[in-house]
């Protein structure tokens, strides 16, 4: 092997090792939560949202052709929230503006992924999947009052 090859090889090397470690710094040091698929859940109909405890809600969401028919959904500051993603239809796409929520709604699979709010606003929802001809029309908000 020359020498300008061996050069690639470990810089290609040492690139990886340094994209390894950043992940397992930002998973570990800063708690970044991947968002996953989770199989041991049936994929449910009905959109929902409930408190599980103090500042500690569900969101339960069914992404369909071409809406997110969520009920009105407002928070309190600093609220922690476990969204639950499905498809009745097509593959759609959730993301949560100003959040690292960006999912994918596959039909008979479902979602998840933790947020915490801790700002008040407005936090638009949109389709990041082309899913038919309506799909600009894919868009909800998440309300967060202090």
């Amino acid at each position: 092997m020359e020498r300008s090859e061996r050069t690639v090889v470990a810089v290609g090397i040492g690139t990886m090792v340094v994209f390894f470690a950043l992940v397992l710094l930002l998973a570990t040091g800063f708690r970044v939560d991947v968002p996953g698929c989770i199989t041991e859940v049936k994929p449910f109909e009905r959109d929902t949202v409930f408190q599980v405890a103090e500042k500690r809600y569900e969101l339960h969401v069914v992404a369909r052709m071409w809406a997110y028919q969520m009920p009105a959904v407002e928070f309190p500051a600093g609220s922690t929230v476990d969204i639950y993603l499905t498809s009745a239809d097509v593959i759609h796409g959730f993301h949560i503006d100003r959040t690292n929520v960006n999912l994918m709604a596959v039909p008979g699979t479902v979602a998840y992924a933790q947020v915490r709010f801790h700002e008040a606003g407005e936090y638009p929802i949109v389709c990041h999947e082309y899913c038919g001809i309506g799909h600009q029309q894919m868009l909800g908000v998440i309300r967060v009052v202090q």
